[in-house]
């Protein structure tokens, strides 16, 4: 299996923010969604992206109807997407992905938690370069033929297709199909899944180290100080780094 692969399942090991934060990071998907192609799903791509992904973590129907009316408001903000990059403890590089309506509370924010965990925050194109920009779509697998979807999508840059399992709230285990590619293919990808009736369960953006650092347990523990910190952080979206514990 290839890095995505195995990002994957690192993630999916750590237990990430509560379902809240995941209702948050969502509504403000809404509102970007709805800003930049308006509030009809049909012909914002974007937005029926976000509405599966909604879906995906059991936000009420309700919640995500109501988010796209608020959003289509005149006296509405918008989020403004930006990028920190830094480094925590022992080397190890940090990217953060805010959406933010006031930048100076966000910035002054995730500087203070770097200072108060001895880290760094960096200039711009500090850490990035160190992370490949990818897009992704969970999809359902039954009577997929993956070495024959595989081929139908090469000519859009896919790396990666793997089978992935996940569990229900009644602990019941799911299979579905996970798709990797360029950042720049997720257009492309959604366009021919939704042509040849290939149900999306959710897609996404993620940013994939491309060389990870094995530091110690002990040194885990002083760089999670800092990744529990910005996770936590209304205005932060997503947190990537490149740590990799070691087993010894």
């Amino acid at each position: 299996m290839g890095r995505a692969f195995e990002f994957r399942k690192a993630r999916k090991m750590k237990r990430w923010s509560a379902m809240s934060k995941a209702f948050t990071r969502i509504g403000k998907d809404i509102v970007m969604a709805v800003k930049e192609g308006g509030p009809d799903p049909d012909s914002n791509s974007r937005l029926r992206a976000v509405i599966q992904n909604a879906k995906a973590v059991n936000m009420p129907k309700d919640n995500v109807e109501r988010a796209i009316k608020k959003a289509s408001e005149k006296d509405q903000g918008d989020y403004k997407e930006v990028l920190f990059e830094g480094y925590a403890q022992h080397g190890i590089a940090v990217l953060i992905e805010t959406a933010t309506d006031n930048n100076t509370r966000t910035v002054a924010n995730v500087r203070s938690y770097f200072n108060k965990c001895d880290g760094s925050l960096g200039t711009s194109g500090s850490v990035v370069f160190m992370f490949d920009h990818t897009c992704n779509f969970k999809i359902k697998g039954e009577e997929l033929d993956l070495e024959e979807l595989e081929l139908e999508l090469i000519d859009f840059g896919v790396e990666e297709i793997f089978e992935d399992t996940d569990e229900d709230e009644e602990g019941n285990e799911q299979t579905s199909v996970m798709i990797y590619a360029p950042f720049e293919s997720f257009g492309n990808i959604q366009s021919y899944l939704e042509t040849n009736s290939i149900e999306i369960i959710s897609s996404g953006f993620e940013r994939i180290p491309q060389v990870t650092k094995t530091i110690t347990p002990e040194q885990a523990e002083d760089v999670e100080k800092l990744l529990e910190k910005l996770e936590e952080d209304d205005d932060v979206q997503n947190v990537y780094h490149t740590m990799e514990e070691s087993t010894d």
